[in-house]
């Protein structure tokens, strides 16, 4: 079962990754295809099954945040990324909104990074 529930988080991930490229793509122009249904309902339909992938993942490989720190690193990275993200829609200025966009970006690919070695990068310490 790992191997099928890693290859739908990794979907899930291009998925999400895809969804948010896009949408912010296109908020720089108003474009009306935002405003439909599907896009404000896809991302959230991915989202969660981003989140239900990495539990099952998770629970399979019996690995934890706060227990393993590449994985409690990796946590920290995807909220940040998270937040950032929203903070790439709805930020005051368009300044804003491209610094949060660039900042998401950074956290994603620190994810990414720690997804892949497996190793934490800024809480070896601890």
């Amino acid at each position: 079962m790992y191997m099928a529930y890693k290859h739908f988080h990794l979907l899930m991930v291009a998925l999400s990754v895809s969804f948010f490229l896009l949408r912010y793509a296109m908020s720089l122009k108003p474009a009306a295809l935002l405003q439909r249904k599907f896009f404000k309902i896809a991302p959230h339909v991915i989202d969660t099954l981003l989140l239900v992938s990495a539990v099952m993942l998770m629970l399979t490989l019996q690995q934890y945040p706060f227990v393993h720190t590449w994985l409690t690193e990796k946590l920290i990275a995807v909220l940040a990324y998270i937040a950032l993200g929203v903070m790439a829609f709805k930020g005051r200025t368009a300044a804003i909104r491209w610094i949060c966009f660039l900042g998401a970006l950074g956290w994603l690919g620190l994810a990414a990074r720690v997804a892949i070695t497996k190793q934490a990068v800024f809480l070896t310490a601890l």
